[in-house]
């Protein structure tokens, strides 16, 4: 089908919305959110968590004089009842330099990384290993040597039991070992 003058053709849209309107709420100071909160990796596509409903919402016009949080809604988008957020079109204020956030984000890091457990705690004993522990300590070398003693008439016992041989040459209920020789002879075709 060929284009003509007389078919509509869709505008370019601007990437980020451009109004005028101001939230009439006071200014959002960048030094009292969570360094965790603002992403200023790329100063031209600066993000933030929005107060009002949890979500990361564009800053726009960051080369004009104003500042402020692009309007959005408080549902996930293509849902029927969006509501617009109160924090929209809020100004911000930068009272922080892109170092400063990255300092007080590193420093974050570091802080939330030292309350994180790094030692694996033992589990609990049972009250008789623990028994059988402390009993283990408080035994002496005379007292393990008079131990042995008392051991080794059972251990000789054993020992000369396992040395007798059982009546008979086989066991019972044994087949017998084969005794002849078997060689392997090719088939005649």
């Amino acid at each position: 089908m060929a284009v003509t003058a007389a078919m509509p053709t869709a505008k370019e849209r601007p990437r980020r919305t451009r109004t005028k309107r101001v939230s009439a709420r006071p200014a959002l100071k960048l030094s009292k959110l969570p360094p965790s909160h603002i992403d200023l990796l790329d100063p031209l596509q600066a993000t933030l968590v929005c107060e009002d409903c949890g979500t990361w919402v564009p800053i726009t016009g960051i080369n004009s004089r104003v500042q402020k949080v692009v309007p959005h809604h408080t549902g996930k988008a293509g849902v029927a009842d969006a509501v617009h957020c109160r924090g929209s079109n809020r100004r911000i204020d930068w009272d922080l330099t892109i170092p400063q956030w990255r300092q007080n984000l590193a420093d974050a890091i570091t802080e939330a990384s030292s309350r994180t457990a790094t030692m694996v705690l033992p589990k609990a004993f049972s009250a008789q290993t623990d028994r059988t522990l402390r009993a283990r300590a408080e035994r002496t070398a005379a007292g393990r040597v008079a131990d042995w003693q008392a051991v080794l008439p059972r251990v000789a016992s054993v020992d000369e039991r396992r040395r007798t041989v059982p009546a008979g040459t086989a066991p019972a209920e044994a087949r017998g070992v084969p005794t002849d020789h078997l060689t392997v002879g090719r088939l005649v075709s």
